[in-house]
């Protein structure tokens, strides 16, 4: 799926959520898998979790049904050389610019994640996390973005004014 594609999911689905006339079933492990099943076809259940791909980008979804709790994750780089500067913009984007995905540290890596309650999840929830994790995977080092919005009121907007004023500024001359 070519990154605009899951840029554009990650906006779209969360609109065809409130359009949904009937109550979804509980969100179960099973079914959790058959939507996966159906978005990657080769996708790999793994005792409470799934391993599959989405865009080239490696997904584990884990599922604790006790806790009621779900974690989509996308593995993006080590964390060894992480300098304060990137770690501000992951933070910074964290707030406006990564929707309902987040950059997180674990285990000496840098992910891109998507938490929900198990139950409540709707499957177009679980679509447009699993569009922002794999977004913010992929932007990482550029947009750092789940998606076409920003949430707005973060620093991200100036980022994004800065490079556009530098690209104008460029461009001038064209």
């Amino acid at each position: 799926m070519p990154r605009v594609l899951v840029a554009a999911l990650a906006l779209l689905i969360p609109l065809s959520v409130s359009a949904q006339e009937a109550p979804e079933p509980p969100m179960t492990i099973p079914r959790m898998i058959e939507i996966v099943q159906a978005v990657d076809p080769d996708a790999r259940p793994r005792g409470n979790g799934v391993e599959f791909t989405i865009a080239d980008v490696p997904v584990l979804i884990i599922a604790d049904p006790s806790a009621d709790r779900m974690r989509a994750m996308v593995p993006i780089r080590s964390a060894a050389g992480l300098e304060d500067g990137e770690l501000r913009r992951l933070m910074q984007a964290n707030f406006d610019t990564a929707l309902d995905a987040r950059y997180a540290i674990a285990q000496g890596r840098v992910w891109g994640v998507y938490i929900h309650p198990l139950s409540p999840l709707q499957k177009n929830q679980l679509l447009s996390g699993l569009a922002q994790t794999v977004a913010v995977a992929q932007t990482y080092g550029t947009l750092y973005s789940g998606g076409a919005a920003i949430f707005g009121g973060g620093d991200s907007n100036d980022i994004y004014r800065d490079l556009l004023d530098e690209l104008i500024e460029k461009g001038e001359d064209i």
